[in-house]
């Protein structure tokens, strides 16, 4: 049987623009539990059930709240051409009948269970003309073993007429007959095998007593073929009933169906689970009992008898479970009402399904999530650190709070700070990023706030907006908030809290709407104690703390990541290079003072300077030569250019570990900042672009 057949044809639909109330006016009118929702071009959008208005009630929505707020949009479909038996499969109570994407009809739970009646009268039917067609020869004697009946369908079986065969002893006939010893005896002989010219036939035969006295017997033959036959269409009929059985059974709402006169026929599992009355209670009985005996406050049944239509409430068991029903009168070909369908529903757990459902969903898109993110170019995860760091990340991209993320120099706190952006709810608007540290305090408060035109000397006559601004209705990634002085500390801990800015020179405040991530690299605690970092503005942006761990806790990244960057570099520069496993070995043994910073600028100077496509051990610069049996290189005695090459690394590296610009380590190392620079190329320590 196909969909067709039973669907409802020009259901009821709900437009995008109809509110909650025309939802619930249109249920009531069509006497319906859910409708598709189309958009403008007929198409179909959504689907919208009862227990969406249900959701609109529990949360104390208005009666105009928009339905496409509510609704369904991850809608399946079903073919008209589909069998009835695949929406079993679907295990939905309705599903849109679509044909090229446009809505040709509803097909329900309700049409289905028609289906599965339609189907067991058809059967039945079916069983009735069969036996209606079978026939089988009638053989009678009287006491003398004379034929006294010999039917036309032993005419047909046996090739003789019955004015031919009909007086005359049977035993002229049929030499091994027992009708005589049957007669003789009173017993009767059931499925006895004789055998009549080549034929082979089932017997049953019986005494004929009329008034106490035994006065004939009489047989009643059937071929063998023809009764194998009739197993078969037993058997098929059997296992059909099975399978219909099994359907019941499986159903997750309760079905509980009576006669016409409202007397409980079958009641599956699902409705003893769900109302916690005993199936053994309620068979056989009249549903205006049960009723009056308190065990259903009400019957759905004897409102559909009443109405004779379909109807849905609501009632309550004497267990005290309030269930949600549906019942379906079903009519014969007279008109009558001959059974009643009813679905039982546990409202209780349909909110519990739901829930669940809900959290699954969360689970799966946050798997999704993190998939994305572990396939990003620019990121690389292999260590239990990073994967965990990643599953926060995660989740802080789903939500729009403060992030401090802390990392030393190098360890990729930019990158953290993309990632959330990227896969926020802002990612369609800007990633404004500014470096506190590498500013010169006078300039950082306009470029944070900008300024109004003829604010200071040398300020733009059209005056210029402030990084807040530009970053209105994205992200603001304000990197080493740690470097930033005092004074304006106290203006980012306004903005903060009033998301309003002002500019420089200007006397208006501006709405903002940014979401603010900081990054450092200093111990802001420490700060707070010596006063140079305010702590109100540490809480400000401390709400959700993000600790990146430094490569040495996380080993079992280094090897990703010299691949990851050996691929990026050897696609840059067109080259083949490839690491031997002795130099992997070295590179994992160092502590990496620099991080991953320190290591992708080594690959790179690796790949440039390397003659050959295999990068060894030998090729390393001095300070990642390490000894891998342990030695301590410190206690070696080592050539004086070799160990002053080695302090100037350490002391760059610890240097660049607390300042982020040539600038600042120059200062305080007292040298040029050229200087600086010459010496981070030739050890590695680069900056060509900001990671942290």
């Amino acid at each position: 049987m196909k969909i067709r057949d039973l669907m409802t044809v020009n259901p009821a639909v709900i437009s995008l623009e109809q509110t909650v109330a025309d939802v619930a006016r249109l249920f009531l009118e069509n006497e319906i539990d859910g409708a598709p929702v189309l958009n403008e071009k007929g198409e179909l959008v959504g689907l919208i059930t009862k227990t969406h208005l249900m959701q609109v009630i529990a949360r104390g929505l208005p009666a105009d709240t928009p339905a496409r707020t509510l609704m369904t949009t991850e809608v399946e479909t079903v073919d008209p051409d589909d069998n009835v038996w695949e929406f079993q499969k679907r295990r939905r109570g309705r599903l849109p009948v679509t044909i090229d994407d446009k809505l040709v009809g509803m097909f329900t739970r309700s049409d289905l269970m028609t289906a599965f009646f339609a189907m067991m009268e058809k059967t039945g039917k079916e069983l009735e003309a069969t036996i209606d067609c079978m026939y089988n020869p009638v053989v009678s004697i009287d006491t003398s073993g004379n034929i006294q009946v010999f039917n036309k369908a032993a005419e047909k079986l046996l090739g003789l007429r019955a004015d031919e065969v009909r007086g005359r002893n049977i035993k002229d006939l049929v030499y091994n007959t027992k009708l005589i010893e049957v007669m003789e005896t009173g017993q009767t002989q059931s499925t006895q095998k004789i055998v009549i010219g080549d034929k082979t036939f089932l017997s049953n035969r019986t005494p004929v007593v009329k008034e106490g006295r035994i006065v004939g017997a009489v047989a009643v033959l059937q071929e063998i073929s023809e009764l194998e036959e009739v197993s078969k269409e037993l058997a098929y009929t059997k296992r059909l009933n099975q399978e219909l059985d099994a359907i019941i059974e499986s159903s997750f709402d309760g079905l509980y169906v009576t006669d016409g006169e409202g007397n409980t026929l079958r009641v599956n599992k699902a409705t003893e689970r769900i109302t916690g009355v005993p199936t053994g209670e309620v068979i056989g009985r009249n549903m205006r009992e049960l009723v009056e005996e308190g065990v259903y406050s009400r019957s759905g049944t004897l409102l559909a008898l009443e109405k004779q239509e379909r109807v849905t409430t609501t009632l309550e068991t004497r267990t005290g479970q309030t269930v949600l029903v549906t019942s379906n009168p079903i009519y014969d070909d007279e008109g009558n009402i001959f059974r009643v369908v009813t679905n039982v529903r546990d409202v209780t757990e349909l909110n519990e399904l739901k829930q669940k459902l809900e959290q699954i969903s969360q689970l799966y898109q946050t798997e999704l999530q993190q998939l994305r993110l572990q396939n990003s170019q620019r990121l690389v995860v292999n260590s239990p650190k990073m994967k965990e760091l990643l599953n926060l990340v995660t989740r802080l991209a789903g939500v729009d709070s403060t992030v401090l993320i802390q990392g030393e120099s190098g360890v990729g706190k930019e990158l953290i700070a993309e990632i959330i952006h990227t896969h926020s709810s802002r990612k369609d608007g800007p990633l404004i990023k500014i470096n506190c540290g590498a500013i010169p305090e006078n300039l950082l408060e306009s470029e944070l706030f900008g300024y109004e035109p003829g604010a200071f000397t040398g300020a733009s006559k059209q005056g210029k907006a402030g990084l807040f601004e530009l970053a209105n209705g994205g992200t603001l990634f304000l990197d080493e908030v740690g470097e930033m002085p005092l004074n304006l500390q106290v203006k980012l801990l306004r903005v903060l809290q009033d998301r309003k800015i002002t500019r420089v020179g200007g006397i208006k405040s501006h709405k903002v709407n940014v979401r603010v991530l900081a990054g450092t690299n200093r111990n802001l605690v420490d700060m707070i104690g010596k006063k140079q970092f305010r702590e109100d503005l540490y809480y400000r942006l401390n709400v959700v703390p993000v600790h990146v761990p430094p490569l040495r806790e996380r080993k079992e990244d280094i090897l990703p990541l010299v691949q990851h960057f050996l691929q990026g570099f050897n696609k840059k520069y067109r080259m083949t290079k490839r690491m031997a496993a002795d130099a992997i070995e070295r590179l994992i043994e160092y502590d990496w003072p620099g991080n991953v910073r320190e290591l992708e600028n080594l690959i790179e100077r690796l790949v440039v300077i390397t003659v050959g496509d295999v990068i060894t051990s030998d090729d390393l610069p001095a300070w990642a030569q390490g000894n891998l049996q342990g030695a301590n290189p410190e206690s070696e005695i080592i050539p004086l250019r070799r160990a002053v090459e080695n302090a100037e690394r350490k002391l760059l590296q610890k240097a660049f570990a607390r300042y982020d610009s040539t600038y600042q380590v120059a200062r305080v190392l007292g040298v040029n900042q050229s200087t600086v620079f010459r010496k981070a190329v030739k050890y590695g320590l680069k900056q060509r672009e900001r990671t942290t």
